[in-house]
């Protein structure tokens, strides 16, 4: 079996190298530093970088200014990124973009992919449901205004969207231009509606993430949508779901490895009784151990991003190969960042050096799309219900 990368997708890796290397981590603002939010906006100038780059481009077609390439290309692209602690919306971004050109109407699919494709327009997605823990789609209703049985007014199209609820943590909802929400309909079906930001009857309160990101509650009172800003789809959100949770494990991924870089480099430098501590038997072990988790969680998300690019079949759905992944990428950066602040010493927590920073996306990262707990219920139900043997 060939597992080496096509030439495609080595081009995407140093097209993202050559955007996110010259990015300092210790330019990227602190939480620890910083009361409240660390920015208003993400990096405006990265972000026209990546546009230039094509990078905000590399899922859609080449009818849409896109390059058509698939998940493993965006993974690739993202595990650069979190090297850099990059504060843009990459991957909300360019899931929301994918599942509007894979489900959308060509009316949505005018308005939208073109602009996205150049970063004209920023596109984000709520995926924690109305606190984090319940399913996103059961945290927002949405039905056709000609199913409330109250409409009387004979100018208003009957097949309007009615939605109403709530949806915490959105990640950038600020600064977005539409943002993808799930919502359930009263046959109990899941739609995706893709509302305009400003929208009348949608209000946003500001939340403060662990990074010190600004989140978005998102609230939505009787906002009205056309019929053309609704994917109806059913497995629309599924797949959008499970590309956002698989980006997130390749956010992981990165900062993991550059975690453990900056602890190699710091331990080959830092001398104790006049040698090195990375030549202590129990330095060199504990960093081992963080080692394996890194390639464990390298071969969970390349096998879940295969399973979402393929389409192919197992023995399991895809969304087993994905809940696997997330709970590498949750425990895994989760020990990395610990045994780093640990062989830092006191160094570790010094707000003058970078890995506090990292420390503070981790956490984000271990619990964004679910904890490991959450995503290993997933895969015992999926066991359950698919017994291999």
């Amino acid at each position: 079996m060939d597992f080496t990368f096509t030439e495609e997708q080595q081009a995407a890796v140093e097209a993202a190298k050559a955007v996110f290397g010259p990015v300092a981590p210790d330019s990227v603002p602190s939480p620890a530093l910083t009361p409240g939010a660390v920015a208003d906006d993400f990096d405006r100038a990265l972000w026209s970088k990546l546009a230039d780059a094509d990078l905000l481009s590399l899922l859609l077609n080449p009818e849409h200014g896109g390059a058509g390439l698939d998940a493993i290309d965006l993974c690739l692209v993202l595990r650069e990124s979190a090297k850099a602690l990059a504060r843009v919306p990459l991957l909300e971004h360019t899931a929301t973009a994918v599942a509007v050109q894979t489900y959308g109407s060509a009316e949505l699919k005018e308005q939208i992919l073109s602009r996205a494709a150049r970063g004209a327009l920023v596109l984000t997605a709520a995926s924690a449901g109305r606190t984090g823990h319940d399913p996103a789609q059961l945290a927002v209703s949405a039905r056709r205004d000609a199913d409330t049985g109250t409409g009387t007014d004979t100018d208003t199209d009957p097949d309007t969207w009615i939605l109403d609820g709530t949806q915490t943590g959105v990640p950038w909802a600020h600064n977005a231009d539409h943002i993808a929400v799930p919502a359930h309909t009263p046959q109990g079906r899941t739609v995706i509606a893709v509302v305009p930001h400003p929208h009348e009857g949608l209000t946003l309160a500001e939340q403060i993430s662990t990074t010190g990101e600004r989140l978005g509650e998102l609230h939505l009172d009787s906002v009205r949508l056309d019929p053309h800003q609704i994917i109806e789809t059913d497995e629309a959100w599924d797949r959008l779901h499970q590309l956002l949770t698989t980006g997130t494990c390749a956010l992981a991924l990165g900062l993991g490895e550059r975690v453990l870089q900056m602890t190699g480099d710091y331990t080959s430098k830092r001398e104790q009784f006049g040698y090195p501590v990375a030549t202590f038997q129990a330095v060199a072990v504990q960093a081992a151990d963080r080692y394996i988790d890194l390639r464990a969680m390298e071969a969970t998300l390349w096998q879940a991003a295969w399973r979402i690019s393929a389409q192919a079949g197992g023995a399991l759905p895809a969304a087993g190969d994905i809940a696997v992944a997330k709970i590498w990428a949750s425990e895994g950066v989760r020990r990395v960042v610990q045994t780093a602040q640990h062989l830092h010493g006191g160094f570790g927590a010094d707000t003058d050096y970078a890995l506090h920073r990292y420390h503070a996306w981790a956490k984000q990262l271990e619990l964004s799309l679910g904890p490991a707990a959450a995503h290993e219920e997933t895969l015992g139900d999926l066991l359950a219900a698919h017994p291999l043997g």
